[in-house]
């Protein structure tokens, strides 16, 4: 007997500013029935008290399972827990740093470093600028390890109304490198 497909994602959210992409990213993949486990950063908590005016747990409450930062003996810290893959939204040069050097501090960066060691979709949205060259080295040595690093630019081209369009848009095409279609993506020539 062939086992059903594992429909498992992995969602951080770190301390940059976007905090809006990983709440959206929550709720598209619950509309897509997907089972969602989140870890925020302690960074998160104090960037979301600045940016949304939802609380901690009421972001908690999107993801079918939620871990403290610091549980280093959760689920996602290990490679047997299958997952579909990890989306970091919003990702802080210190997570990527973390990622991209190995020397993983908290349970975010550890199951993104699980997600690569297992050879599985690790999606970055990488939230900083300018860059320097040390952020720049950081995201090819993650690209050169596996993960896809994906800054939140906007595709104008899908021409945005809102906030809200620029953030589904977003959204949608990190998914879609999950091979998941949320229905948010205005698609080029369609």
């Amino acid at each position: 007997m062939t086992p059903l497909p594992v429909r498992r994602v992995v969602v951080g959210i770190t301390g940059a500013s976007g905090i809006v992409y990983g709440v959206r990213t929550l709720e598209c993949l619950r509309r897509l029935e997907i089972e969602t486990h989140l870890v925020m950063t302690r960074a998160a908590h104090v960037t979301l008290a600045h940016e949304c005016a939802l609380k901690a747990e009421q972001i908690r409450q999107l993801a079918n399972v939620h871990y403290a930062s610091t549980d280093i003996g959760a689920a996602i810290a290990s490679g047997s827990f299958r997952t579909m893959g990890m989306i970091v939204a919003p990702c802080s040069i210190k997570s990527l740093s973390e990622i991209a050097t190995g020397v993983t501090d908290g349970l975010l960066s550890r199951a993104a470093d699980v997600t690569l060691k297992e050879r599985r979709p690790l999606v970055l949205m990488v939230r900083e600028t300018p860059l320097h060259l040390g952020h720049l080295r950081s995201m090819t040595q993650v690209t050169e390890m596996g993960a896809i690093v994906m800054p939140p630019v906007p595709a104008f081209y899908a021409m945005p109304k809102s906030i809200d369009d620029i953030v589904d848009h977003t959204v949608g095409r990190a998914l879609d490198l999950l091979g998941l279609d949320s229905g948010t993506v205005r698609r080029w020539g369609s």
